[in-house]
């Protein structure tokens, strides 16, 4: 999983360093955490699934939170990471949230979450775990629900430069979308689909509403990998 002491040090410098690395698509972090939690809703609408209990899992100091509280008044919103600090941070900005921190196992009851949002969590998972904690959000998603896995895209040169400048991104290995689906199939989640985002950076923002049209095509800056259990 995270490294612990790592992420720590980063929850007061979080947003400033993603601002920084994230410069030349020429948003900040906000509209990425609000396009994510965006493609959420919508695909919860379309596809009718319940969005009762909502975990976000590596919440960190909760950048999509703020968008699942306000997108999803009526669900309750769990939020958990490994960095107790960053846990730490977010509690006075959302006290309607159930916060808590990541040991050995998700702090959660087997079928207790009806969706799970996963955000450039796993490339900063040693490869050899990935598989335990993908176990571990199937044991918690109740029948029905989901998991919406959302990972930079590797096959992308402006995705690899923001990486590469980032700090806290140094120990990041970029899963390929077959990684994502292998992990949730193993797991046993099913109806595995994945959609490529992000296509266009604000200087094109014209562009936008027409990448619902391109999911198909491997050029997104990131790709989002779902399936249900």
């Amino acid at each position: 999983m995270l490294d612990k002491p790592k992420f720590d040090q980063y929850a007061d410098t979080y947003n400033n360093l993603h601002r920084e690395s994230t410069r030349i698509a020429g948003e900040d972090p906000d509209y990425f955490a609000a396009y994510k939690v965006a493609f959420l809703s919508d695909h919860l609408r379309k596809s009718a699934n319940p969005s009762g209990d909502i975990l976000d899992f590596g919440c960190g100091v909760g950048n999509c939170l703020t968008h699942l509280v306000r997108t999803f008044p009526e669900s309750r919103i769990h939020g958990l990471d490994v960095s107790g600090a960053s846990i730490n941070a977010a509690r006075d900005s959302f006290p309607t949230v159930n916060l808590g921190v990541i040991e050995g196992s998700l702090p959660l009851d087997d079928n207790s979450i009806d969706v799970a949002i996963a955000v450039g969590v796993y490339h900063h998972m040693p490869p050899a775990e990935r598989q335990k904690w993908t176990d571990e959000l199937h044991r918690v998603i109740r029948s029905g629900g989901g998991l919406y896995i959302f990972e930079h895209n590797p096959l992308n040169p402006i995705t690899q430069k923001i990486v590469r400048d980032c700090p806290f991104d140094d120990d990041a290995i970029l899963l390929p979308r077959r990684e994502s689906i292998g992990l949730m199939r193993t797991s046993g989640f099913k109806d595995i689909s994945v959609d490529y985002v992000m296509f266009f950076p604000r200087a094109l923002s014209v562009l936008r509403p027409v990448e619902g049209l391109l999911a198909s095509i491997p050029f997104g800056a990131q790709y989002v990998a779902y399936g249900r259990v």
